[in-house]
């Protein structure tokens, strides 16, 4: 299980590092900058999973600290170019988190097996992006 972890950190850090990448390209038409980008749902989704794991790693006692959370947090240094991207980011994290807090009061068998399938699914999510990334 640590090294998926370790796998998906190592993932989100690269998907964060080339997708913030596509930032230094050059400026766009202020309405291009508007408009969803291709891979927007992907990061939606990713940052509910990773609220959702966040609370449940930290429900069954991983010792993780923040590491979720600061995960999130370089996401949306890559990612929230404006206050209503952020917004958004944060909003899909928080309902990942409070979510899975409403499910599952106790570590149980399937709270893990919850984890591990958002685990996979994170991981799947993040090569997806590092593929898409110029």
């Amino acid at each position: 299980m640590l090294g998926r972890v370790n796998i998906l950190t190592g993932a989100l850090a690269a998907a964060g590092l080339l997708v913030g990448a596509a930032a230094v390209l050059p400026a766009q038409p202020v309405t291009a900058q508007v408009r969803d980008k291709p891979y927007d749902q992907q990061l939606y989704r990713l940052s509910e999973i990773l609220g959702a794991i966040h609370y449940l790693r930290e429900l069954c006692g991983s010792n993780d600290g923040q590491r979720w959370r600061e995960g999130m947090k370089e996401l949306l240094d890559a990612e929230g170019s404006s206050a209503v991207r952020r917004a958004t980011l944060s909003r899909r994290f928080n309902r990942g988190y409070r979510g899975y807090s409403r499910t599952y009061r106790r570590c149980t068998v399937s709270a893990q097996a919850t984890n591990e399938r958002f685990i996979k699914e994170a991981i799947e999510i993040t090569d997806k992006l590092v593929k898409l990334a110029p």
